[in-house]
């Protein structure tokens, strides 16, 4: 079971790298690393076993996090209307996304991140993702709201991104025009 020990932190050089395909059919090792990420995700997010095993709770965690240069994210969130978004993705790709933009009001936060980075974070309003799930099956999202500003996070982990490169510096709290401001 990951805990908070198996998280690198910024700073970290593979935290800024360009993660590597995952060949299809994913090895077995592959695949447990992939399982592994989504269960840190879910239990983070269980009071009892995130206290138990002082997990910081996360919605999200991509395979760079735990020092895999490897494209894999798990995402495991409940948006404002109560749908659940539990993935587990190999090759998650953004296919399209809307020109709309969207941000988190309260700002992002991230599990290799350990201080709060005030501002806000300019992010697709809409976006559609394609990956392969744990069993192999190609899927395709098409995310709104909290699971698309989620999801645009964990695949810009794979991509050497880190959420605070896009706030502005100068102004962390500048108007995003005509953005949706979601809250979490």
């Amino acid at each position: 079971m990951l805990t908070m020990e198996d998280i690198i932190r910024d700073g970290h050089p593979t935290l800024r790298k360009v993660a590597a395909e995952v060949a299809m059919p994913p090895s077995e090792e592959d695949k447990q690393i992939l399982s592994s990420l989504l269960e840190y995700v879910i239990n983070s997010q269980n009071g009892e076993i995130a206290s138990l095993y002082s997990l910081r709770p996360g919605i999200g965690l991509a395979a760079p996090q735990i020092n895999v240069s490897k494209r894999m994210i798990a995402v495991h969130l409940t948006d404002d209307k109560g749908n659940l978004f539990s993935y587990a993705l190999f090759n998650p790709k953004i296919i399209s996304h809307s020109v709309e933009k969207a941000f988190l009001q309260a700002g992002e936060g991230c599990l290799s991140v350990d201080e709060a980075i005030p501002g806000l974070v300019p992010r697709h309003a809409r976006v559609t993702v394609k990956g392969t799930t744990l069993t192999g099956e190609e899927v395709k999202l098409r995310l709104k709201g909290l699971a698309a500003i989620c999801f645009q996070h964990e695949i810009d982990h794979l991509n050497g991104v880190m959420f605070y490169d896009y706030i502005d510096k100068q102004d962390p709290f500048k108007p995003i025009e005509g953005a949706i401001a979601i809250e979490r």
